[in-house]
């Protein structure tokens, strides 16, 4: 899995692509992740345009991001997630916990 981040808006845009399925990953991103919230980001959208799979080890790792990024008083969503992921989402009640927007435009609206 390989991952970046940007920033528009004032908000911090993780795009995710490849699989994210295993340990390894989730740490890398774990890791970054905090170093971003360490530096005051504390809004964030996750582009999951390019993220082909993700298993149970994946989708608990963009819980912890949520979790982070709410004990510091921001938001994390997520956008443009695969038909795959979407019912993946759906049949986890993932969907109840997790903002979910078409586009990054359409989501960095909801941070104004």
């Amino acid at each position: 899995m390989e991952f970046t981040f940007s920033e528009s808006e004032g908000v911090t845009i993780l795009a995710l692509s490849g699989n994210l399925i295993g340990e390894n990953d989730g740490l890398r991103l774990n890791d970054t992740f905090n170093e971003k919230l360490e530096d005051g980001n504390i809004n964030f959208i996750v582009d999951l345009t390019k993220l082909q799979h993700i298993n149970s080890s994946g989708l608990g790792v963009l819980i912890t991001l949520l979790t982070r990024a709410r004990k510091r008083g921001g938001e994390m969503v997520l956008v443009n997630p695969s038909e795959y992921i979407r019912n993946l989402m759906m049949i986890t009640k993932l969907n109840t916990i997790f903002k979910v927007f078409p586009s990054k435009e359409e989501a960095i609206i909801q941070f104004k």
